[in-house]
């Protein structure tokens, strides 16, 4: 008894369309059904991001103001700032103790509160806003200097809660410059 094995012999490939070695292994797969082409997740979130593209400079602004704003307000009711003293320290430091504490502190507020307002609002505020904004961070930043036990560690350049908490305006400072370049870029409103 013989036994013979047949090999099955494969059709000469077909010259005319280009051979396409993904095309077997997309066939071995199962199919899966694909939402349209406007409801998959990545044109979604492509659609976000072009929504948020649009509308940055705005975001950017409203969410700044927004923090001053609340930390404007929170000045404005005694002891509800956790930075109130250390506001009013500098402050006092800066106007060489001419300015009552509580004058000093209702002014920080209020201007806090304008720039928070100009910043969301825009338009003919922004302008003033910004460079108020841009002021503001000047003694804000000048506290590192003018309070050293209060912003550093001891023997240490490590900022301490209080420095940690000026230095991440630095932040706010980077999301200010962005605005204000679009704005100072522009052509001046009629």
């Amino acid at each position: 008894m013989s036994s013979s094995t047949v090999e099955p012999t494969l059709p000469p490939p077909d010259r005319t369309t280009p051979e396409h070695p993904s095309h077997e292994a997309h066939l071995a797969r199962p199919h899966h059904h694909h939402p349209p082409a406007g409801r998959r997740p990545g044109n979604r979130l492509a659609g976000l991001a072009g929504l948020v593209d649009a509308h940055a400079l705005a975001l950017l602004r409203a969410t700044v103001g927004i923090v001053f704003v609340g930390f404007g307000v929170l000045k404005l009711f005694p002891s509800a700032s956790p930075a109130e003293q250390l506001a009013v320290d500098a402050a006092t430091k800066m106007t060489l103790g001419l300015v009552p504490e509580t004058v000093l502190l209702l002014s920080l507020a209020a201007l806090e509160t304008a720039i928070g307002i100009g910043l969301i609002v825009g338009r003919r505020l922004l302008r003033p806003a910004l460079v108020a904004f841009f002021l503001h961070m000047g003694g804000v930043f000048s506290t590192l200097v003018l309070l050293p036990d209060a912003m550093w560690q001891p023997h240490s350049p490590a900022p301490t809660m209080e420095g940690q908490y000026v230095v991440k305006n630095v932040v706010l400072v980077a999301v200010c410059l962005v605005v204000a370049a679009n704005e100072w870029g522009r052509r001046p409103r009629p």
